[in-house]
């Protein structure tokens, strides 16, 4: 995934955004015999991973889909901690449901100033989920990893100006582009459940 370094006399908050999977939601894109044999083989056919789409009214990153979390608070022990106590107050989840694995190296967003740490986690005993702050959040899902490796739902955003370029997913409920997909991605690939896809086909993203 590309990194992008923030210069030395930059101010910069500390902030964790939670990957985290679990099982129970099915795909939505129907999968071929063989395709299906190789997401049971893997172990992910019901995998699924928390996202959520942010409010139109923020400052930052609006109606953009991203992992829970948010800036790192004083009373937070650690990143782990505020990961947990940001998707908590997101989406309602329990966090002594969720199982910890580890935390990826910080990365800097330069729009809004965060390094980032990505905490990735398991969740082992689900909970429900819902928009707890309208003002934060417009939208919790749920999104089947089947339905984000299938090929037809992979593509490449392209900013309007082509200032940049961006791993993109259309899932039919929502379209995640950015810093988000980026971490995707690298997950999907990390993990050994992507799948060869076109990455000359474009997917639009309103902005």
């Amino acid at each position: 995934m590309r990194r992008v370094h923030k210069k030395d006399d930059a101010p910069v908050r500390d902030a964790s955004v939670l990957m985290l999977f679990g099982r129970g939601q099915a795909p939505r894109t129907l999968a071929g015999r063989r395709e299906q044999d190789r997401l049971e083989r893997l172990g992910v056919a019901d995998v699924d991973v928390l996202l959520l789409q942010r409010s139109a009214k923020l400052r930052h990153h609006p109606n953009q889909v991203a992992f829970p979390g948010g800036g790192r608070d004083p009373e937070d022990a650690d990143e782990i901690a505020a990961a947990l106590r940001e998707a908590e107050e997101e989406t309602g989840l329990d966090p002594d449901g969720v199982e910890v694995v580890g935390t990826l190296d910080p990365l800097y967003i330069p729009v809004s100033s965060f390094e980032v740490t990505p905490v990735l986690a398991w969740w082992q005993n689900p909970s429900n989920v819902w928009v707890v702050d309208h003002g934060e959040s417009s939208r919790v899902y749920r999104v089947p990893v089947a339905d984000l490796v299938a090929p037809e739902n992979r593509g490449t955003f392209t900013a309007p100006d082509r200032s940049y370029r961006t791993p993109a997913f259309d899932v039919g409920v929502l379209r995640v582009w950015g810093f988000t997909a980026a971490l995707l991605e690298f997950a999907l690939e990390e993990m050994g459940w992507a799948r060869d896809w076109d990455r000359a086909a474009q997917i639009d993203i309103e902005l």
